[in-house]
């Protein structure tokens, strides 16, 4: 008979959420996963795997699918919530009347909110106050690699050292390693925005524009993402690691990114809505490059690689304009 203390509960079902689950419960963790639809929860306590998001994977055997919130909460007190990050808030609502003294939470969602351009930590604590422990998890990982066990890094941040300490052990094995940081900021800004930078690459690589232009596009973008974590009070050092450098050339580079993809879609003359439907999964840079374009204005960060992805979306702006606007920029020393 497990106990609260020794099971872990992951909250969002989708393909992220389900290889981070797989990860703890293969590290010999009892793991709850729990999924908001009961057809996506009983398909998978049938097949015993999650063939909607990581067909063909079974599961470990300590980990236990769950559609009773209430009950999932009850039995787990350490919380992971891997949810889109529009959806964050109300799933974060959703748990507070369960919560007690020995709860910590701690989200894989990369994102940020639209409309407030909060980040998820500040949601966090707007709604759960300040006494419960907290911590991101991120990193350069794709869903479906780690399920499959194959190695891999992520970094958990925390300001509270002893939780991130107990998540990062918690999720380590012989084929993940596990780092900690107690820059939360930055690593969520890293995890966010690397998303929007992933779009901007694909539709370079859409239109065929080469290597050359795509390792242009991953340096760039990551010293306008810097400059806005940094201003944001972000560690400038946390941007050259795991969640910021590291998963910036992972979701640029292949095309298990669904961001990727979308922008190449784009980029070979496809409208937003259209590529949207062929991918038919969550696109969170989509959200995040019009949150990130304001947000930036907000605390005066220029982020040029951001504003012609927003404008491409947001504006009608065709690809091939954007590109023109980004390679007549004056010459300026590159540190600026």
């Amino acid at each position: 008979m497990t106990t609260p203390e020794q099971t872990f509960a992951v909250l969002g079902a989708g393909s992220w959420g389900t290889a981070l689950a797989m990860q703890l419960a293969r590290a010999h963790h009892p793991t709850l996963l729990w999924s908001h639809s009961k057809d996506h929860y009983e398909d998978m306590l049938v097949t015993k795997s999650n063939e909607r998001f990581l067909p063909g994977i079974p599961f470990p055997d300590n980990l236990t699918v769950t559609f009773d919130l209430e009950q999932t909460i009850k039995q787990a007190y350490d919380l992971l919530v891997v949810v889109p990050s529009h959806a964050f808030r109300e799933t974060v609502n959703n748990i507070k009347p369960q919560l007690t003294g020995h709860h910590r939470l701690a989200w894989g969602t990369k994102g940020l909110e639209q409309g407030t351009r909060k980040l998820l930590h500040q949601i966090v604590r707007e709604e759960l106050g300040i006494t419960i422990p907290i911590a991101a998890v991120s990193g350069p990982t794709f869903a479906r690699e780690l399920a499959m066990n194959l190695p891999g890094a992520i970094t958990v941040a925390s300001k509270d050292s002893p939780f991130a300490d107990d998540l990062a052990n918690a999720l380590h094995s012989e084929n993940f390693l596990t780092y900690t940081s107690d820059d939360v900021i930055g690593v969520e800004i890293g995890g966010a925005s690397k998303n929007v930078m992933a779009i901007a690459a694909g539709i370079a690589d859409g239109m065929n524009f080469g290597t050359n232009t795509r390792a242009a596009l991953i340096t760039r973008g990551l010293n306008e993402i810097m400059r806005l974590g940094v201003a944001l009070g972000g560690q400038r050092e946390t941007f050259m690691g795991l969640s910021g450098l590291g998963d910036l050339v992972l979701t640029c580079s292949d095309d298990q990114s669904r961001n990727r993809r979308f922008g190449i879609a784009l980029g070979k003359g496809n409208n937003p809505e259209k590529a949207k439907q062929e991918i038919n999964q969550t696109i969170e840079g989509i959200g995040t490059a019009k949150t990130l374009y304001f947000l930036a204005q907000d605390v005066g960060v220029e982020m040029p690689i951001t504003e012609q992805v927003y404008k491409i979306l947001y504006e009608n702006v065709a690809p091939k304009e954007a590109v023109h606007t980004l390679l007549n920029r004056n010459p300026k020393s590159e540190t600026a």
